[in-house]
């Protein structure tokens, strides 16, 4: 897969031993795999790239996915019971959460029930549609819980592409960024991918990961070729990544 005289790289090839911190792979609780056999099909894919060590993160979404601690690690249980089954031993799952700033988000923080990865890092969204109305006051409210408000794929919410100052404010007042891996090609679209780019090029990215629903977007995944120069702007990600969550 690795081209000595392409002018791009391929990605994949950078990606042995990664853990990955976003995806959904849990069986049957999201808009990702909808049953162990997507599951199992989904962490082959991740295999075939050199990925064994994930990070499953459902959405918690009010009224739409309102997963609990107890349906994400009933999940979890019945995925672990397949791995095994099909002789998937050196895959490593644990679970948390992609938690979604809505107008349920703050009781669920202050009851604690949200599902924070290593104990102190919460992976959070909004609406690709709008920005979430209580975005400052859930970040802070994150932070004073003793949390790292990690934001999901930044570059997709095209709202702020037209309002770039959002993403110095936010970095300044503490919230992390994870890339998606898709951004850094046109599979969410040209503006996305710029925009990814750009933040890229700024130093804004603190992780990457894939946020993988269907096997498809591995297949898409494996063919993403980027520039050297942007190659030497991921991998410090790719390791930072690495480092805090393995």
């Amino acid at each position: 897969m690795f081209h000595i005289f392409s002018k791009k790289k391929f990605l994949v090839d950078y990606l042995q031993n990664f853990i990955d911190i976003h995806n959904h792979i849990l069986p049957g609780i999201d808009d990702g795999a909808k049953n162990t056999q997507e599951s199992i099909d989904l962490i082959r894919g991740f295999k075939e790239i050199g990925i064994t060590n994930l990070v499953a993160t459902p959405h918690i979404m009010h009224n739409f996915y309102p997963n609990t601690r107890e349906t994400i690690t009933s999940s979890l249980d019945q995925l672990t019971n397949e791995l095994l089954a099909n002789d998937l031993k050196d895959i490593s799952i644990e679970a948390a959460a992609e938690h979604m700033i809505d107008d349920n988000f703050e009781e669920l923080l202050e009851r604690g029930e949200v599902m924070p990865m290593r104990k102190q890092y919460l992976l959070i969204e909004m609406s690709y549609l709008q920005p979430s109305i209580n975005f400052d006051e859930a970040t802070q409210c994150i932070m004073k819980k003793g949390f790292f408000p990690i934001l999901a794929h930044p570059e997709r919410y095209g709202y702020w592409h037209e309002n770039r100052p959002k993403y110095s404010e936010y970095k300044k007042k503490g919230v992390q960024y994870q890339l998606n891996i898709l951004s850094l090609s046109d599979y969410y679209g040209p503006e996305v991918q710029k925009m990814a780019l750009n933040l890229l090029e700024h130093g804004f990215f603190d992780y990457i990961a894939s946020d993988i629903h269907r096997a498809e977007q591995i297949n898409y995944l494996k063919e993403i070729q980027i520039k050297a120069s942007h190659l030497e702007d991921v991998l410090p990600i790719v390791h930072n990544t690495i480092k805090v969550f393995y």
